[in-house]
């Protein structure tokens, strides 16, 4: 009797010890689980392969336009009157400014006087050739005397044509270097005019880098007044350097556009070769404090943070210079939450 009872208190010991340490077990594995799953983030991970980008060059240059034109008087005399001030469109034909063509003037009355006193002439010796009291050779000379007066006079009226100035294409007055009542000389800028509608770039490269610039080729020029770069081509390569600076005059035609102006700054890229580049998507890099970073995936797809030197952006991407190597698995997209010690469980 006492030893039928006490094995049944025996076996309920070990029943009450038993039970806690399978409850212990069952939770032990339900927290392992649950700490499996939170350190666990569903993101993709992609594998990168260096790939060839082009390599460029950047130099400065400044927006001119094709038909930059000086305007000059071709007659010596006071300025009348500019109907024209700086930033004034004018079309072509429209009257700029009038000299006052003093000069011209007694040039025409000087050139009238000698064809009277010649036509005269001829007209007495033309009557005493018949009479033939004079010959055939000196009627000649009176003749040719004539002839030249004339053509004098014609010359002398045609330089009063010039005393009005007229625009010779469309354009915009862009400098004003003289102004009413002063005094213009043959050959002497009074205005430039320039023409918008036909814009281009010229810049100067280093003769390090001319060798790859051809003719036709395709550059990229950045303005402060675009938020995009334009294309431009390459136009001329003039073969001669600078003396003193040893850079090559580039010209490139560019696009007619409002926003682009005479005068502007702009930034030319050249492409002058290729380069392999480790390019990772924008929506792979996070920023932090400033410094850029990815999430680098080890072999049991664990995330680790890694600080990269990002290089420029090419097509919506972005060039990593430092910090990642060919064949490196990252992180797609940076997630909230993602950090160093979780498990990678996207594809």
């Amino acid at each position: 009797m006492m030893l039928s009872k006490l094995k049944r208190l025996t076996t309920l010991n070990w029943a009450v010890v038993l039970l806690p340490a399978a409850m212990l077990a069952s939770c032990s594995g339900e927290t392992d689980k649950a700490a499996q799953q939170t350190n666990s983030i569903n993101v993709p991970l992609i594998t990168l392969q260096a790939e060839d980008v082009a390599e460029h060059t950047i130099s400065s240059g400044s927006i001119t336009s094709d038909k930059r034109i000086s305007i000059a008087s071709r007659l010596s005399g006071y300025i009348g009157n500019i109907s024209v001030r700086e930033g004034d469109h004018v079309k072509q034909g429209d009257a700029l400014f009038r000299v006052d063509p003093v000069d011209v003037m007694q040039a025409v009355n000087q050139a009238r006087a000698d064809l009277r006193d010649a036509a005269t002439d001829r007209a007495r010796y033309s009557a005493l050739l018949k009479e033939k009291a004079v010959s055939k050779q000196q009627f000649d000379k009176v003749q040719l005397r004539y002839t030249v007066a004339k053509s004098k006079l014609a010359q002398a009226e045609n330089q009063l044509q010039y005393a009005e100035v007229k625009a010779p294409v469309d354009g915009t007055v862009v400098k004003k270097l003289l102004n009413t009542g002063d005094l213009a000389s043959p050959g002497s800028t009074v205005l430039i005019l320039e023409n918008a509608q036909q814009l281009s770039v010229e810049t100067y490269i280093s003769e390090r880098f001319i060798a790859a610039i051809h003719e036709g080729a395709e550059a990229s020029v950045e303005l402060a007044s675009l938020d995009r770069p334009l294309k431009a081509i390459v136009r001329q390569v003039v073969p001669a350097a600078d003396p003193l600076t040893h850079q090559f005059l580039v010209k490139l035609s560019l696009p007619q556009m409002a926003e682009v102006l005479p005068g502007m700054f702009a930034e030319v890229r050249f492409i002058i070769g290729s380069r392999k580049a480790l390019l990772l998507p924008l929506t792979a890099v996070v920023q932090r404090h400033g410094l850029h970073g990815v999430y680098l995936a080890d072999a049991d797809n664990t995330l680790h943070y890694r600080l990269i030197r990002p290089g420029r952006e090419i097509d919506r991407r972005i060039e990593a210079l430092a910090g990642l190597n060919d064949g490196d698995r990252i992180a797609a997209e940076i997630l909230p939450g993602m950090e160093s010690g979780m498990q990678a469980a996207g594809s």
